[in-house]
């Protein structure tokens, strides 16, 4: 049974790996030219995803890589002092199996995973996909799938191909994320540097097996800002805009926008769809259900929901009818939380108030200045997302061959 899935990121690679352990055949389609390895933005993998990574084989490499981001320097807008955080603690709160780890290395030791047994196209894309399963392309010839599933993001083709426009299914939250690298002239190691202000969050920090740094801004809009995704000028005068005179720190950082190797900026949106499946076409990670980008977990949903969506196939033996609804049914609950919790997350960590500033750095202060035990519980009894990770189950999907078939790629039959 053939199944092709577009998009290399996160969710593809963990699809992949897991369906051909189930015995699919499976054929892989990127846009890019080739896996990237720019670096991309910190990412945060909770219990679930750390323990579907090591059933995976990959969990040594995934703590090999993480960042090593230990502790947070909180500067308060118009503050005299800054705050010490100790991240340690945040983290051990937040979760009982934790790592942050670069978005693109995280990508790269998934694809490692089951490369030799995955056909990887880059540098195509989808173009139209016929009810039969015909699928048409960008440069290569036409071929016939079983199944198609879209893992291409939050902007995903499948998704516009099979349901329509973005517009019918995105939720504007009101926030912009925007990240660049950096030289890292601050020397941050382990460190990660934060200035807070009401409605914009600026932050820098290096981290292991990186040359350079990240900078990280967040901010709220009333409104939808009027830009095209591919106006990259644009993006970088609307930082600008944002976060010009907070402080001199951040004007250091808005002041490498011409001269960054890597720039990315979106809006904060999460996805609401009464289904991700329509034929033999189904959507997982965010091109289905992202909560959004920073602020929901959707790296960690994305590794179980590729998890799920491969059991469950195996579990029907390749019949999408019964696979596809239960599919859903498994993610649904927690595709809800995610999507409460980013809203939340997103209040935190952009505040709307300088009562909302007050109270992020009074709570930074009661977590460092606590004894672990204390201000674990006290993490745990404040933060949704905490509760939402550490209940977060998933099923046991053993790898049982449930369809045959050569590895078929895109070429001509």
């Amino acid at each position: 049974m053939r199944i092709l899935i577009s998009g290399a990121g996160v969710a593809g690679p963990v699809l992949a790996y897991w369906l051909t352990r189930h015995g699919f055949s499976v054929t892989v389609v990127e846009r890019a030219s080739a896996l990237r390895k720019t670096g991309g933005h910190a990412v945060d993998l909770f219990r679930p995803a750390m323990d579907i990574s090591e059933k995976m084989g990959v969990l040594a490499r995934v703590e090999e890589r993480a960042t090593g981001t230990k502790r947070m320097t909180l500067h308060p807008e118009g503050a005299r002092r800054p705050v010490q955080v100790d991240l340690s603690k945040i983290f051990g709160a937040t979760s009982d199996r934790h790592a942050e780890i670069m978005r693109d290395h995280l990508s790269e030791i998934y694809y490692d995973a089951a490369r030799a047994d995955v056909e990887y196209v880059f540098g195509d894309s989808i173009t139209a996909i016929s009810p039969d399963g015909e699928v048409r392309f960008e440069n290569a010839a036409p071929r016939r799938f079983d199944l198609v599933v879209g893992a291409d993001g939050l902007h995903s083709d499948v998704r516009r191909l099979v349901f329509g426009d973005e517009s019918r299914f995105s939720a504007f939250i009101g926030a912009y994320l925007g990240v660049l690298t950096l030289p890292n002239g601050f020397g941050l190691d382990g460190e990660l540097r934060i200035h807070v202000g009401v409605g914009r969050t600026a932050g820098m920090y290096g981290a292991r097996h990186l040359g350079e740094a990240r900078a990280l801004f967040l901010f709220r809009s009333e409104c939808e800002l009027d830009y095209h995704h591919r106006d990259v000028p644009r993006q970088k005068d609307l930082l600008r805009n944002a976060f010009g005179g907070m402080h001199a720190d951040v004007d250091r950082w808005l002041d490498e926008l011409d001269r960054t190797p890597a720039f990315y900026f979106d809006s904060i949106t999460q996805l609401h769809m009464d289904t991700w499946s329509r034929g033999r076409v189904t959507l997982v990670g965010d091109a289905g259900y992202c909560p959004g980008p920073a602020v929901g977990g959707s790296t960690t949903l994305a590794v179980v929901g590729a998890y799920v969506l491969a059991g469950e196939l195996a579990r029907a033996g390749g019949d999408h009818e019964r696979a596809f609804p239960a599919y859903e049914r498994a993610m649904s609950e927690h595709v809800r939380g995610s999507h409460v919790v980013a809203l939340s997350a997103a209040k935190t960590l952009i505040p709307t108030s300088r009562l909302g500033v007050s109270g992020l750095v009074q709570g930074s202060r009661l977590i460092s200045a606590l004894p672990a035990g204390p201000s674990r519980a006290f993490i745990r009894l404040t933060t949704k997302s905490a509760r939402l990770y550490n209940s977060m189950t998933v099923e046991d999907y053993p790898p049982t061959p449930a369809a045959s078939g050569s590895r078929v790629g895109l070429g001509v039959e």
